[in-house]
Formats: C-alpha cells, structure tokens, sequence
C-alpha cells in the first residue's frame, strides 16, 4: 500500500445567500401610539466578516431606533446596521395569466381607452386642416371673383365636398367623445371594484443589511428591535353578569396598518407616551396689567353659574378623536398570555388578555336631572391582579347582550362600579319651584328653589321583595363669599342621608312593589345687596 502526499487545499469561500434571510416579527410592544417590534432570525455565519441582507422588513421602521445583537450560537459581533429601502414601480407589462379577471378588464379598458384617446387626437387633426381648407377655398372666391373669374362649378363642387367632409368627420368625433366617456364611467367603476376586492401590493420595500464578525462557522440567533409608527392599542372589557357573580374579561384592540403581518409573536401593551418626551412645551405671552376699579365696579359683585363636565375615559385627542389611554399617571405593561396574530389591514383585532370571576353588589340609582332613568349599577371589586384602565365595556347579562358601558381607571384590589343599563320597572318624574324675596336690614336676595322628585315602581306579581333606588340631586356650590348656599334640612322630605363637598345630595328611597314616593329637596341661595347676576 503506497501512500502519496497530497497538496493542502485552501478553505472555501463563503458563499452570499441568493435572497434575503427571512426576519419575521416574533414580539410586539404596543405603545399608545406606535409599537416596538422585535425581529428573530438564526444565521448561518462564516468566518470572518461578511454582510447579510434580511427581509422583506416594514418601510415604516424609524431608522433612529434600530439596533441588532446576537443572542445565541457562535460568539460573534455586529459592526454594522442600516435600512435600505427601494421603491419597485408599477410594471408596464399586461396582466398575466395568474392575474384575476377583474384585472384584465381593467387592462382591456385602459389600452381601449388610449387607443380612442389617439383617434380623437387625429380626428380633430383632420376637423382642422378642413376647416383651414375651407377658408383657403373661400379666400380662394372672394380673389377670384375680384379678378372677374367665376368657376361656379367647380368652387360649388369643392365647398360641397368639404363640407361633406367636415360633417363626417365631426359626426365620427362626436361618437368617439361618447365612447370616451363611457370608458372612462366603466374604467372608474373597475377601479372601484377593484379597490374593494384586492389590495394592491406595496411597492415600497426595505431590507436590513447587517455587517457580523465571527470567529468560527456557524449557526448564531440575531435579534433586531426598531419602533414603528401607524400602529396603536387601547383597552376593551366584556362584562358578563350573573345572579350575584361578575365576570370581566380584559382585551387590547389593536390596529396596525404597518405594511406588514405580525404572525404568531408575542403582544405585550404599554401605556407609555414615547412622544410626549420630544415635544417641547408651547410658549405663549401672558401679560398681566393692573387698572383701578371703577366706582361701579367696587358696589356690586358680578356671578353666574357655571357647568362642568368632567371626563373618565382618559385624555381625550384634540380633535374629538380616539382618547388616549388613562393610566393614572404610572406606566403599566399587560402582557397577552398566547403569542397572537395582528393582520396589517388597518382594522381592530381583539386579543384576550385577562379574566376573573368575582361577588358583585347591584343597586338601583338615578339622577332625575341628567336623566329620567332608573339605572342598575354593579359594584366589584378589581380582583384581576392589574390596574383596570379606563375604557368601554360591553355588558352582557343573562343571555344577551345589553349595551355598553363605561369602566373608570381602577387600581388593583380597588372598588369599581358599572351601570348595567336602566329599568323598565321604574319611573321619575321631576318639578322645580322657585321663588325669590329679600329679608333683613340689608336686603339681602334669597332664591328658594323646591324640587320634588315622583319615584315610582311597575311590578310584575312575582316581585314582592323591597327594592332601595338611590337617588342623587345637586345644589349649587359658592365660590365668593357674598354669596351663600344653605340647604335647609328640615323642609326636605325625607332628611338628605348624605350630602359632600360637590354639592351632591343622596337618598336611599325604599320602593315596595307597586309603590311611589315623593323626595322633596329645597335649598336658598342668598347674597347681599351688592351681588349682581344672582
């Protein structure tokens, strides 16, 4: 057995990748008005340096926020990181075979439509060289006829036959403008048409482009992370009522119009504003300037009354639009216990997050001056484990569905309350009275005003149990001391049971079945003489 030397031979090239390295989205953090994407991808690396291409990634990406690390594998580093984005026009080729019949009639109609376009540009060519034909045959006359030569034959001849002529041709653009037009109506309803049964494709297209080092082949996990706009969340419950049992599900609706799908990643939602942190406070002027009061100024004291309506669900856009997220003032993060799946078509996509059972209280409440509804408010207690942001609630009770409500910011642990809905059971009708006089030496104005609540209760013959409505009123609350608000207690029927610093006044008003009564609530509002607008 001979054995023969054999020449060293020198190590491979590595070889590019024909196409880019698919990077799908395998996580998703949803801001309040973008998200932050997370992208995995396993390398198959050689040694040395060298550069990838991954992709198709979102044109959206904020180049800013990029940055890529390798997680697992053979030791090895990034040098570099950029975006590259491309634009593909639209191709002038006819549609394929592949291609849906819509399409080719949109193809069929747009080559028509050029065609007529071109043959109302001849046709009106030709109209004009007549109509310059005839002036030149009738100049043609009239310098002849100065001569003393008259080819009456001939010069009729020539008119007749370009005339004829012009009405032929003008005929023929008269039907091609109709014709144009017709393609255009049918063209327009094709694109319609086409809008609402295919998307076109995106013809902006970006890839990233990552420079790695290695020391030794093989295969290494890289992980790329970058912020995205055109993406947003906010919260939704369904609360599902029972008997004397609450079950609240929490879920996040997101709408994403990224470009992209995001398929089997991981959701987690944030309520942080990485905006508000870039937006500079706005300056404005304010001038203070200080003048003498008039003598008119100094004897009287101007008041009026003034509403206000506060808002509970979050900060509300400037626009009226979609409020943002009340998070009472602290980041919360909710994470989506399944990797779920957000098409990018711009619509909500529900995605379920948490859900517990809890005991619940219900009572009957109304404030016959916003509303003449008996209404069923539930009290439970936040047994989630999470902060409940505010947001809408769909309220389902028994076997359908009733309506939707309104959930307030509520931390965990804490009391919070839903109203299911009014009842049909009960009525209230309100009256006011009012009545103005002045008493004492100094004249003083005082404004009685009575309101008389007429609660009553339909029952049906199997009710036979008591039921409490709570029922809240107002008076009005002084911000000046020339004027006074008094509720007078002893001419109220029954006695308020409470009364805070709002100006609201509450009653527990025991209804049997069949029953009514009447709430009297009466109160002064009294300011001396100087007091104007009273």
């Amino acid at each position: 057995m001979t054995i023969e030397p054999t020449e060293p031979t020198a190590p491979a090239e590595p070889t590019a990748p024909t196409g880019p390295i698919p990077l799908p989205v395998t996580a998703v953090t949803c801001l309040e008005d973008r998200a932050q994407v997370e992208r995995t991808a396993v390398l198959d690396l050689a040694a040395g340096v060298q550069r990838l291409r991954l992709g198709p990634v979102t044109a959206l990406a904020v180049d800013r926020t990029l940055h890529a690390e390798l997680t697992a594998g053979q030791p090895a580093k990034v040098l570099d990181l950029r975006l590259v984005r491309g634009w593909t026009p639209r191709s002038p080729l006819p549609p394929g075979a592949d291609d849906s019949p819509l399409r080719h009639r949109i193809h069929a109609l747009t080559v028509e439509q050029l065609a007529e376009g071109r043959r109302r540009e001849r046709l009106e060519a030709r109209i004009a060289l007549l109509g310059q034909l005839a002036a030149d045959l009738l100049r043609e006359i009239g310098e002849g006829a100065g001569r003393g030569e008259v080819e009456r034959a001939r010069w009729t001849r020539e008119l007749d036959r370009v005339d004829a002529e012009r009405e032929e041709y003008g005929e023929r653009l008269r039907a091609n403008r109709a014709r144009l037009a017709a393609l255009s109506d049918e063209l327009a309803e094709a694109l319609r048409a086409l809008d609402e049964a295919e998307e076109e494709p995106a013809e902006l297209t970006a890839h990233l482009e990552v420079t790695v080092t290695a020391d030794a082949a093989g295969p290494a996990e890289l992980r790329v992370g970058h912020l995205t706009p055109c993406a947003l969340w906010r919260p939704a419950y369904r609360a599902t009522l029972s008997g004397g049992e609450l079950h609240l599900e929490t879920e996040a609706v997101v709408w994403q119009r990224t470009g992209e799908d995001w398929s089997g990643a991981r959701m987690s939602f944030s309520t942080a504003r990485s905006a508000l942190a870039t937006d500079p406070p706005r300056l404005a002027e304010d001038r203070l300037s200080l003048r003498e009061r008039s003598a008119e100024e100094r004897r009287t004291v101007e008041v009026e009354l003034r509403e206000e309506e506060i808002g509970s669900t979050g900060p509300a856009a400037p626009d009226g639009g979609l409020p943002g997220v009340d998070d009472g003032g602290e980041v919360r993060v909710l994470r989506a216990p399944h990797p779920a799946s957000v098409p990018g078509d711009g619509r909500a996509h529900r995605i379920p997050l948490t859900a517990f059972t809890t005991s619940a209280s219900s009572e009957y409440a109304c404030a016959p001056e916003l509303s003449p509804l008996v209404t069923q408010v539930v009290r439970f207690g936040n047994g989630s484990g999470h902060a409940l942001l505010a947001g809408p609630v769909d309220l389902v009770r028994g076997s359908g569905f009733t309506g939707r409500g309104e959930l307030s910011f509520t931390a965990p642990g804490a009391a919070a309350e839903l109203a299911f809905g009014s009842s049909d059971g009960y009525r209230v009708v309100r009256e006011t009275e009012e009545s103005r006089g002045s008493v004492g030496l100094t004249q003083r104005t005082v404004l009685t005003r009575t309101v008389r609540l007429h609660l009553s209760r339909f029952s049906g013959p199997e009710e036979h149990d008591e039921q409490v409505v709570a029922v809240r009123e107002r008076i009005p609350v002084s911000e000046v001391s020339a004027v006074e608000v008094r509720l007078r207690k002893e001419a109220c029927v029954p006695a308020p049971d409470e009364l805070d610093a709002e100006g609201v006044v509450r009653w527990q008003v025991p209804l049997p079945p069949g029953g009514r009564r009447t709430v009297t609530l009466v109160y002064e509002v009294s300011g001396t003489a100087k007091v104007a607008g009273l």
